[in-house]
């Protein structure tokens, strides 16, 4: 009974391996993976390997994936252990229908006119009139066994030469128009391959699905590739896939370059996990065939505009897909190299020390979303903000996109810029006058704990201060991951969240009220916190800072007049005038 391929894949994706192996054999958690003692043969010591979607022995090489193992396991036919999973994983079984055993047979017949038009290329490089492609490839620094091994061949110079080859084989022309081989033309049908080097595109299985020719000469399109057939898809389809699953079981990393031959030239040179797309920019089916075999692929990329627009859409793809299990790196060539190139010129060494470099998802997510230039106004800072927290919103993991969050406000906070100067760094030394700092610290506290309207106003130059150690730390990184989150700013509901995050003692004592000025009471009104906020600001920041602070908003008044930047204005004034008169505004220096 031929069974639709959809099934099948949700089949699978409904059957976790590990317990499913577990039942039969004592598992040991190896990474990512499980490992265990073979079920299938004696032996002292794990081989048996359990990754997401299949098993491997490196002892007697069994190999397979669930409905593989129920039947050697136990002995069951393939429809046998088909109904057992089905019944496990809640699904019906398809009935067979007239359509779907068509089906079956036209995609079996469809691979095998693939596999001779293979043959036939590769049987044509081999010829004198593949010559020029031979060498070709030589020149490109394939060895012989590599260009086997890729099954590259040769298309023939003219049109009608496929057809010819396979007209004794039985292949008619309709079989090879449903190939993707030949195209139906007004003038009658055509070859869609001539005066192409061929390269045969595989599935994960090892069969080939579709092909891509390379042009000899200076005429375009430079590359071709097969059309969507009942077996190929593009979108769901990278080449060289087929031999980095095994590379990447195996311990290779699996990196996603952008052609044919830099996959060929890596593999050649010790890089068995590379992989391109086919064509066109990553798709999320692309990314889960990655994952699949690799939790933390390599997008390997050119350094030029180009490059970087191919990784920030790679990302935008990415951000809906992310888990704590699968994520992307990003590695940058350098400027005119591509890895075929660079492997070829400065040796395997060379794209190591790429991959090496390679950055994490969020630094790169960071840097992609960065306009260009200065940030220096505060409208420019929250656009970018905006734009960081609009990306982090697509993570379907909620914990995840926590910590991405709290990652990308890190670093904005960290490569804050003033004036178009680095923000001045705060350099943690013994203060004199501990007990004034530490009040003056709580009183600061209390008005963001009080008033917590207060934060999206006061949030950089929070960051800024150099609190005492202790329960003013405690309360500052609380309150600016809860606003980072998105959490309503009411108090009892702030307080809530802190006394749940192991907060609450450092909230009883910035809310005491003895010896708490009125601005940062709970009854106070709101322009007298913001003087009492910014007053105690002053007093923490110190004059140099406080004077530099001013200096940066006094130009973005410039630059954008309005209500908010002017009030900024004459607040820092008046905190450094107090500061100059050397108000402490506290009662006394209890902590």
């Amino acid at each position: 009974m031929a069974l639709p391929p959809h099934f099948l894949d949700e089949l699978r994706a409904r059957t976790p391996l590990a317990p499913l192996i577990g039942r039969a054999t004592r598992l040991e958690k190896a990474g990512r993976q499980w490992k265990a003692c073979c079920p299938f043969h004696g032996e002292k010591s794990p081989s048996f390997y359990i990754y997401d979607d299949h098993f491997h022995c490196f002892g007697c090489g069994a190999h397979g994936d669930a409905i593989t193992f129920v039947m050697r396991q136990s002995g069951a036919t393939f429809m046998e252990a088909i109904e057992r999973l089905s019944a496990e994983a809640g699904l019906e079984v398809p009935k067979p229908t007239p359509e779907a055993a068509a089906r079956d047979r036209r995609a079996k017949d469809i691979h095998g006119v693939l596999a001779a038009a293979e043959a036939a290329f590769t049987r044509r490089l081999h010829l004198p009139e593949g010559r020029a492609a031979l060498e070709y490839l030589r020149r490109r620094r394939l060895t012989d066994e590599t260009i086997a091994r890729f099954g590259l061949g040769w298309s023939g110079e003219g049109r009608g030469a496929l057809a010819a080859d396979l007209r004794d084989q039985g292949v008619e022309t309709a079989q090879l128009i449903e190939a993707g081989l030949m195209q139906e033309r007004d003038r009658g049908p055509v070859d869609l391959f001539f005066n192409r080097v061929m390269f045969p595109i595989r599935d994960k299985r090892g069969r080939t699905i579709s092909f891509g020719g390379r042009i000899l000469g200076d005429g375009q399109p430079k590359y071709v590739n097969g059309p969507e057939t009942p077996v190929f898809s593009k979108r769901r389809n990278l080449y060289g896939l087929d031999l980095a699953r095994e590379a990447v079981f195996r311990g290779a990393r699996l990196v996603a370059v952008e052609g044919y031959m830099d996959v060929i030239s890596l593999h050649q040179n010790g890089f068995g996990g590379a992989v391109a797309p086919l064509g066109t920019a990553l798709t999320p089916e692309q990314l889960e065939a990655m994952w699949a075999i690799g939790p933390e692929p390599v997008l390997c990329l050119d350094g030029d505009s180009a490059g970087l627009r191919a990784m920030a859409r790679a990302a935008e793809v990415a951000l809906p897909l992310l888990s704590p299990a699968r994520t992307l790196r990003f590695a940058i060539l350098p400027a005119g190299e591509d890895p075929d190139t660079l492997v070829a010129n400065k040796g395997p060494e060379a794209f190591n020390a790429v991959l090496d470099a390679a950055r994490p998802m969020d630094e790169a997510l960071f840097d992609l979303l960065r306009p260009q230039g200065k940030m220096d106004r505060p409208e420019q800072r929250a656009a970018f903000r905006n734009k960081l927290m609009e990306a982090v919103g697509q993570i379907p993991d909620k914990a995840l996109a926590g910590e991405y969050r709290r990652a990308l406000l890190d670093r904005l906070f960290a490569s804050n810029k003033r004036g178009g100067k680095p923000a001045p760094v705060t350099i943690q030394r013994p203060v004199p006058g501990g007990g004034v700092r530490l009040a003056q610290a709580r009183a600061l506290m209390a008005c963001l704990v009080n008033h917590p309207w207060l934060l999206p106003e006061v949030e950089e130059p929070l960051m800024l201060l150099d609190l005492p150690e202790g329960e003013a730390t405690q309360l500052r990184a609380a309150l600016l991951k809860l606003f980072s989150e998105g959490a309503p700013l009411d108090p009892e509901a702030v307080a809530d969240h802190l006394r749940s995050s192991g907060a609450g003692d450092a909230l009883v004592w910035a809310r005491r009220t003895p010896a708490l000025p009125l601005g940062a009471r709970a009854e106070a009104q709101q322009s007298e916190t913001l003087e009492c906020f910014w007053h105690f600001f002053a007093r923490l920041r110190g004059n140099g800072p406080l004077k530099e602070d001013l200096e940066a908003a006094i130009h973005a008044a410039e630059r954008n007049p309005s209500t908010e930047t002017q009030r900024r204005v004459t607040l820092l004034k008046e905190a450094l005038d107090a500061f100059g008169r050397g108000e402490t505004g506290s009662e006394g220096p209890e902590g």
